[in-house]
């Protein structure tokens, strides 16, 4: 009998189903308020399973709890870092980005830790997913522009760009070819290009290898691009590892590389032609056999190398590597021993250092004297395995110098010339016009007086695959002065006198008794800040006129011997010795002793130990008493949250905060930070600068473009490469010394923005400025530097001779042809520490726009 109604019947399934949705409703309610809870007691891991629980059980409520999920998340991850769990903390974010693939906030988050591990191709990933979700997201913005430094370096357009350099490349290339050279393999192919030239020329079999994802990943899409995406096989891999047959079929008979630095060995050529010689190239050609065919013997390109070098004074490079005062701010020196910088070229000297740095000469402010003449300090066959091996185990080489001209030795100077073949040669040298720098040796030793007639030793050797020259003695008028680059006291004297060995050696004794032994390595970046005698004479007197004002104020409130003290925080980042000068004038404010002892208590945010060694020497040899100087982060149970007040009931009299990058730039999060410490200052109290105004002004420079992008419409030896590489192209240029930059002025300096650290008030976030062109030209850039204002009346600029900054420029993307007279008006946008500036010529309807992307920071 049919049923006679058409209600459906409620079946057991039915109401289990809905028994189920009122459990799990009953579930994520209580994970949801569970959430909460623990939220409110900082119980952030327990908080975020409970969210995790939530939202799997119920993904509509995403929207509703997406705030706060990423607050749960961010603060438990930070808290997972600082325990030190990073596998966990990566876990959490895949986590998180399965509920959220598509949050931009989370994948820019996930993108910054990677890039603090060190995970830079990673980061980058994530950097430009979270760009692409959101184009116009800021921190993903300077965030990815940031890592494009890191992956895809500025000397790869420099590269690019040099027609010279790549002509002759191809030249080499397709000559061993046609030779009989029928496979290659270009190892660190980098965008392709060479490996595409190598197949141009009519190689059967092209390999090329790149160890870098995103320039593997680039030189993929340039091979598809160009149509040889089947015909060259490439590998993400370090030759090193390359393996036959696995990668490889078979040997080949041609290696073309360029895996060279400015000190020529130092991207690690040497070890790895050793490796392809024995695992990954036919044996090279046998004299005895000449006539042997090039397919069946093995060649590289380049084929070898001639290095030179020459000694040179130059005051720039003495003030980044050694201490060029006596005295910083009041502060003897005389207390502590050497401090020196981490790049030295003995052996035996700690891991952190390196045995050289790298300048271009012909762009060091002030220049550099030429104190003897090139000499050639080394010649390597890269074809001969036998001089490869045995390159490291050579017996040291000593080379006398002849002085041509008086002066003080600061470095040696070394580049290179490149054998491509026996026709084509490259060369790095300060006078060539070529994409390279120079490798710089500085000197340390305090004998560095060079006269006419001298001659220098110089040590040449190749300990650890690493070119290293050491200058080790000074021969004048028969004697032979001893130099050791990290020692104190005066050199040693070797002659064949006995009585004179004698007295020298007392001497030293005597001298050795007064100078402490200890030496002190810092960052080339912090011997420049103490050498930075206008600054830090500057700095102690804005500190001293506020130390007088306050202690006036506490005269007027409290009995003569109750004062409170006056606390300091300095939250510098690296080294700094500002809160040691505040200690310093709380005993001493000069002849009036307007500051009475003790009054004032420094706090150091200095983390390293050898730092807080060389500050506590200071302290002690400056007569300051060691519970005058604390170091904050010892007080701070969170290192991330150094901003706090230094006692419950207590706030500072001064903070000093690091505004600007070493590169150039506004230090990451400024204003937020300068936005706390604010709320952390006693009445009267004042952050250290007060004010930072921003100036700049316009410029053409064919320098900064070559630099920025790979220039024309023209392909790259026939090869379409520019529209890949130009992917990581970054707007703002970092590093750069304006004095020295070659470009043309097109106007005045003009001021572009200003920040108060003391009112936020005052603050603005856009500006226009317009400013009058004074010579015609075409505009590429606008570089800027700061007029660093410490209080009312003390101020510095990072435009300075000797200021320890660089300066930056944002590179417009379409340059701005303007005539002598006329106007360009540049918008100026801050968003939280990145600058954006659009520059237009007025030309009534018709404006011309270009716009100039965010000038970005260090993550």
């Amino acid at each position: 009998m049919p049923n006679a109604t058409t209600r459906p019947r409620r079946t057991r399934r039915h109401r289990r189903a809905q028994r189920e949705d009122a459990a799990r409703n009953e579930l994520v309610s209580r994970s949801l308020e569970s959430a909460q809870q623990c939220l409110f007691s900082q119980d952030y891991g327990t908080a975020f399973v409970h969210y995790l629980l939530a939202l799997n059980l119920a993904p509509g409520l995403k929207d509703f709890a997406n705030e706060s999920f990423r607050f749960t998340l961010f603060k438990w991850t930070e808290e997972l870092d600082s325990l030190g769990r990073i596998q966990d903390l990566f876990n959490c974010y895949e986590q998180a980005m399965e509920l959220f693939p598509v949050d931009e906030v989370i994948v820019n988050s996930m993108g910054e830790h990677l890039f603090r591990m060190g995970f830079r191709d990673e980061a980058a990933g994530h950097f430009y997913k979270a760009l692409k979700l959101r184009p116009d997201f800021p921190e993903a913005k300077e965030n990815f522009y940031r890592v494009a430094n890191w992956l895809v370096e500025r000397w790869h357009f420099l590269m690019l760009n040099d027609h010279g350099r790549n002509h002759k490349y191809q030249l080499a290339i397709k000559k061993a070819v046609e030779q009989g050279c029928s496979s290659v393999l270009d190892i660190g192919t980098g965008t392709g290009i060479l490996g595409m030239c190598a197949k141009m020329a009519g190689a059967a079999e092209v390999y090329a290898c790149e160890l870098s994802k995103t320039m593997y990943e680039l030189a993929c899409e340039v091979l598809s691009a160009n149509g040889m995406a089947d015909s060259i096989k490439i590998v993400h891999l370090k030759s090193l590892d390359m393996e036959i047959p696995k990668d490889i079929p078979k040997r080949v008979s041609l290696v073309v590389t360029e895996t060279v630095d400015a000190g020529l060995f130092g991207e690690g050529i040497i070890e790895t032609l050793i490796h392809a010689w024995k695992h990954l190239l036919l044996p090279p050609l046998n004299t005895r056999e000449p006539l042997s065919s090039p397919s069946q013997t093995g060649r590289v390109i380049p084929s070898g190398a001639t290095v030179f070098g020459m000694a040179v004074q130059c005051h720039e490079i003495r003030r980044h590597h050694r201490l060029c005062v006596s005295s910083v701010g009041g502060l003897h020196l005389s207390a502590v021993g050497q401090i020196y910088s981490p790049v030295s070229c003995l052996v035996d000297t700690e891991e952190s250092t390196e045995p050289y740095t790298t300048e271009r000469l012909s762009r060091l402010r002030g220049g550099y004297l030429q104190l003897t003449q090139p000499f050639t300090a080394l010649d390597i066959d890269f074809n001969n395995v036998q001089e490869l091996e045995g390159l490291c185990s050579r017996e040291v080489k000593q080379m006398r110098l002849r002085v041509v001209q008086d002066g003080v030795l600061d470095a040696l100077a070394v580049w290179f010339q490149l054998h491509l073949d026996q026709d084509n040669h490259l060369s790095t040298g300060p006078q060539d016009n070529t994409c390279w720098e120079q490798a710089i040796y500085p000197i340390k030793s305090t004998f560095n007086t060079l006269k006419f007639g001298d001659e220098l030793l110089v040590d040449v050797s190749c300990k650890d695959s690493y070119l290293r020259l050491c200058c080790v003695a000074v021969v004048r008028d028969g004697h032979t002065f001893q130099m050791d680059n990290e020692a104190n006291g005066p050199p040693k004297i070797l002659t064949a006198n006995p009585e004179a060995e004698l007295c020298s050696a007392l001497a030293g004794l005597q001298t050795n008794q007064e100078k402490p032994s200890c030496t002190f390595m810092l960052e080339s970046s912090e011997i420049a800040l103490l050498n930075n005698t206008t600054y830090n004479n500057s700095f102690q007197r804005a500190m001293s006129k506020l130390l007088v004002s306050l202690k006036s104020t506490r005269r007027s409130q409290q009995s003569d011997t109750e004062f409170d003290p006056i606390f300091v925080l300095d939250v510098s980042e690296g080294f700094s010795v500002f809160s040691l000068m505040a200690a310093q004038l709380g005993f001493d404010s000069g002849e009036h002793k307007q500051i009475s002892p003790a009054l004032v208590q420094g706090y150091s945010s200095v983390e390293k130990e050898h730092h807080q060694t060389l500050l506590r020497l200071l302290a002690k040899g400056n007569g300051v008493p060691e519970s005058a100087l604390e170091f904050w982060l010892s007080h701070v149970e969170d290192d991330s949250a150094v901003l706090q007040r230094p006692a419950t009931e207590k706030l500072w009299s001064a903070i000093i905060l690091d505004c600007i990058e070493t590169c150039g730039l506004i230090r990451q999060k400024l204003l937020e930070k300068a936005s706390l410490a604010r709320c952390l200052l006693e009445d009267g109290g004042q952050i250290f600068p007060e004010r930072i105004v921003i100036h700049g002004m316009l410029v053409e420079s064919d320098t900064l473009l070559q630099e920025s992008a790979v220039q024309g419409t023209e392909p790259t030896l026939g090869f379409n490469i520019a529209p890949f590489i130009n992917q990581f192209t970054v707007p703002v240029h970092m590093f750069l010394d304006l004095s020295t930059l070659d470009c043309i002025p097109l106007s005045e300096p003009v001021e572009l923005f200003a920040l108060d650290l003391m009112n936020c008030t005052a603050n603005y976030t856009n500006r226009e400025v317009k400013v009058q062109v004074s010579a015609s030209g075409k505009v590429t850039a606008i570089p800027f530097w700061y007029q660093i204002h410490l209080d009312s009346e003390q101020s510095v600029s990072s435009f300075s001779e000797d200021s320890h900054w660089k300066q930056a420029a944002v590179v417009l993307q379409q340059p701005l042809m303007v005539s002598r007279g006329e106007w360009v008006k540049l918008s100026i946008q801050l968003q939280k520490s990145s600058i954006s500036i659009t520059a237009v010529k007025e030309e009534g309807l018709d404006d011309v726009i270009s716009q100039a992307e965010p000038v970005t920071s260090d993550l």
